[in-house]
Protein backbone atom coordinates (compact mmCIF):
# COMPACT_ATOMS: atom_id res chain seq x y z
CA UNK A 1 0.00 0.00 0.00
CA UNK A 2 1.09 3.57 -0.65
CA UNK A 3 2.37 5.70 2.25
CA UNK A 4 -0.47 7.76 3.78
CA UNK A 5 0.42 11.15 2.31
CA UNK A 6 0.86 9.68 -1.19
CA UNK A 7 -2.42 7.79 -0.96
CA UNK A 8 -4.33 10.94 -0.03
CA UNK A 9 -2.52 13.11 -2.56
CA UNK A 10 -3.15 10.58 -5.34
CA UNK A 11 -6.85 10.39 -4.40
CA UNK A 12 -7.14 14.19 -4.46
CA UNK A 13 -5.51 14.32 -7.88
CA UNK A 14 -7.80 11.64 -9.35
CA UNK A 15 -10.86 13.33 -7.83
CA UNK A 16 -9.82 16.66 -9.33
CA UNK A 17 -9.13 15.21 -12.77
CA UNK A 18 -12.34 13.17 -12.92
CA UNK A 19 -14.51 16.04 -11.67
CA UNK A 20 -12.74 18.64 -13.83
CA UNK A 21 -15.24 21.20 -15.10
CA UNK A 22 -18.05 20.01 -12.83
CA UNK A 23 -19.75 22.60 -10.66
CA UNK A 24 -21.62 22.16 -7.44
CA UNK A 25 -25.37 22.70 -7.56
CA UNK A 26 -26.56 25.94 -6.08
CA UNK A 27 -25.95 29.61 -5.95
CA UNK A 28 -22.19 29.93 -6.15
CA UNK A 29 -21.53 27.58 -9.07
CA UNK A 30 -18.38 26.64 -7.18
CA UNK A 31 -16.07 23.93 -8.51
CA UNK A 32 -17.23 20.47 -7.42
CA UNK A 33 -13.75 19.67 -6.12
CA UNK A 34 -14.41 22.09 -3.24
CA UNK A 35 -17.08 19.69 -1.93
CA UNK A 36 -14.72 16.72 -2.15
CA UNK A 37 -11.96 18.67 -0.39
CA UNK A 38 -14.34 19.64 2.40
CA UNK A 39 -15.51 16.05 2.93
CA UNK A 40 -11.91 14.76 2.99
CA UNK A 41 -10.86 17.52 5.39
CA UNK A 42 -13.78 16.80 7.74
CA UNK A 43 -12.74 13.14 7.81
CA UNK A 44 -9.06 13.95 8.34
CA UNK A 45 -9.91 16.34 11.18
CA UNK A 46 -12.44 14.03 12.85
CA UNK A 47 -9.98 11.12 12.85
CA UNK A 48 -6.94 13.28 13.64
CA UNK A 49 -5.38 12.07 10.39
CA UNK A 50 -5.22 8.48 11.61
CA UNK A 51 -6.99 6.83 8.64
CA UNK A 52 -5.50 7.69 5.24
CA UNK A 53 -7.74 5.23 3.39
CA UNK A 54 -10.84 6.89 4.86
CA UNK A 55 -9.61 10.33 3.80
CA UNK A 56 -8.77 9.02 0.31
CA UNK A 57 -12.28 7.53 0.07
CA UNK A 58 -13.65 10.92 1.14
CA UNK A 59 -11.93 12.51 -1.85
CA UNK A 60 -13.34 9.81 -4.11
CA UNK A 61 -16.78 9.21 -2.58
CA UNK A 62 -18.69 10.55 -5.64
CA UNK A 63 -16.31 9.45 -8.40
CA UNK A 64 -18.22 6.29 -9.40
CA UNK A 65 -21.62 7.95 -9.51
CA UNK A 66 -20.37 11.11 -11.26
CA UNK A 67 -17.84 9.68 -13.76
CA UNK A 68 -16.96 6.49 -15.62
CA UNK A 69 -14.53 5.42 -12.88
CA UNK A 70 -15.02 1.84 -11.72
CA UNK A 71 -14.61 0.03 -8.42
CA UNK A 72 -11.83 -2.10 -9.96
CA UNK A 73 -9.90 0.97 -11.02
CA UNK A 74 -10.10 2.42 -7.51
CA UNK A 75 -9.04 -0.89 -5.96
CA UNK A 76 -6.04 -1.13 -8.32
CA UNK A 77 -4.93 2.47 -7.81
CA UNK A 78 -5.56 2.67 -4.07
CA UNK A 79 -6.78 -0.35 -2.12
CA UNK A 80 -9.71 -2.70 -1.83
CA UNK A 81 -10.86 -0.88 1.32
CA UNK A 82 -10.89 2.53 -0.43
CA UNK A 83 -12.86 0.99 -3.31
CA UNK A 84 -15.32 -0.67 -0.92
CA UNK A 85 -15.92 2.58 0.96
CA UNK A 86 -16.53 4.46 -2.28
CA UNK A 87 -18.97 1.79 -3.49
CA UNK A 88 -20.83 1.95 -0.16
CA UNK A 89 -21.28 5.69 -0.65
CA UNK A 90 -22.36 5.46 -4.29
CA UNK A 91 -26.01 6.01 -5.15
CA UNK A 92 -27.69 4.05 -7.92
CA UNK A 93 -28.38 6.95 -10.26
CA UNK A 94 -30.77 4.82 -12.32
CA UNK A 95 -33.30 5.05 -9.47
CA UNK A 96 -35.65 8.03 -9.13
CA UNK A 97 -34.50 10.67 -6.62
CA UNK A 98 -37.17 9.81 -4.03
CA UNK A 99 -36.21 6.13 -4.16
CA UNK A 100 -32.48 6.94 -3.86
CA UNK A 101 -33.21 9.10 -0.84
CA UNK A 102 -35.31 6.41 0.85
CA UNK A 103 -32.60 3.83 0.12
CA UNK A 104 -29.97 6.02 1.81
CA UNK A 105 -32.13 6.23 4.95
CA UNK A 106 -32.77 2.47 4.99
CA UNK A 107 -29.16 1.50 4.22
CA UNK A 108 -27.42 3.94 6.60
CA UNK A 109 -27.51 1.78 9.76
CA UNK A 110 -26.00 -1.16 7.83
CA UNK A 111 -22.98 0.65 6.41
CA UNK A 112 -19.43 0.04 7.58
CA UNK A 113 -18.09 2.44 10.24
CA UNK A 114 -15.99 4.27 7.63
CA UNK A 115 -18.85 4.67 5.16
CA UNK A 116 -21.01 6.08 7.96
CA UNK A 117 -18.39 8.76 8.64
CA UNK A 118 -18.20 9.63 4.93
CA UNK A 119 -22.00 9.94 4.80
CA UNK A 120 -22.02 12.31 7.79
CA UNK A 121 -19.20 14.45 6.33
CA UNK A 122 -21.00 14.54 2.96
CA UNK A 123 -24.24 15.72 4.58
CA UNK A 124 -22.39 18.40 6.60
CA UNK A 125 -20.84 19.75 3.41
CA UNK A 126 -24.09 19.63 1.44
CA UNK A 127 -26.14 21.38 4.13
CA UNK A 128 -23.45 24.02 4.55
CA UNK A 129 -23.45 24.72 0.81
CA UNK A 130 -27.19 25.40 0.99
CA UNK A 131 -26.93 28.06 3.71
CA UNK A 132 -26.93 31.54 2.18
CA UNK A 133 -27.42 35.07 3.38
CA UNK A 134 -30.63 36.52 2.00
CA UNK A 135 -31.93 33.19 0.65
CA UNK A 136 -34.76 33.04 -1.85
CA UNK A 137 -37.96 31.17 -1.02
CA UNK A 138 -36.81 28.33 -3.28
CA UNK A 139 -33.42 28.15 -1.51
CA UNK A 140 -35.15 28.06 1.89
CA UNK A 141 -37.43 25.26 0.74
CA UNK A 142 -34.44 23.29 -0.61
CA UNK A 143 -32.49 23.83 2.63
CA UNK A 144 -35.42 22.65 4.78
CA UNK A 145 -36.05 19.62 2.55
CA UNK A 146 -32.40 18.58 2.33
CA UNK A 147 -31.71 19.12 6.03
CA UNK A 148 -34.74 17.09 7.10
CA UNK A 149 -33.74 14.23 4.85
CA UNK A 150 -30.07 14.41 5.86
CA UNK A 151 -31.04 14.14 9.53
CA UNK A 152 -32.82 10.84 8.75
CA UNK A 153 -29.76 9.47 6.93
CA UNK A 154 -27.35 10.59 9.64
CA UNK A 155 -29.56 9.10 12.37
CA UNK A 156 -28.46 5.72 11.05
CA UNK A 157 -24.79 6.72 10.92
CA UNK A 158 -24.21 8.30 14.34
CA UNK A 159 -21.99 7.08 17.11
CA UNK A 160 -18.74 6.37 15.28
CA UNK A 161 -17.17 9.77 15.85
CA UNK A 162 -18.46 12.25 18.43
CA UNK A 163 -16.68 15.20 16.82
CA UNK A 164 -18.29 14.59 13.44
CA UNK A 165 -21.70 14.06 15.08
CA UNK A 166 -21.32 17.45 16.82
CA UNK A 167 -20.28 19.22 13.63
CA UNK A 168 -23.36 17.78 11.92
CA UNK A 169 -25.59 18.95 14.78
CA UNK A 170 -24.03 22.43 14.68
CA UNK A 171 -24.53 22.60 10.90
CA UNK A 172 -28.19 21.57 11.24
CA UNK A 173 -28.66 24.17 13.97
CA UNK A 174 -27.18 26.83 11.70
CA UNK A 175 -29.46 25.71 8.87
CA UNK A 176 -32.52 25.81 11.14
CA UNK A 177 -31.62 29.31 12.29
CA UNK A 178 -31.66 30.38 8.61
CA UNK A 179 -35.13 28.95 8.02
Amino acid sequence: MLPAIRLISKAAELAARRHNGMARKGRGNEPYINHLAEVANLLATATDGADAELVAAGWLHDVIEDTDTTRDEIAQRFSDRVASLVVECTDDMSLPKAERRQKQIADAPHKSPGAKLIKIADKISNIGARIHSDPSAEELEDLADYTGWAEKVVAGCRGGNGALDRIFDDTVELARSTL
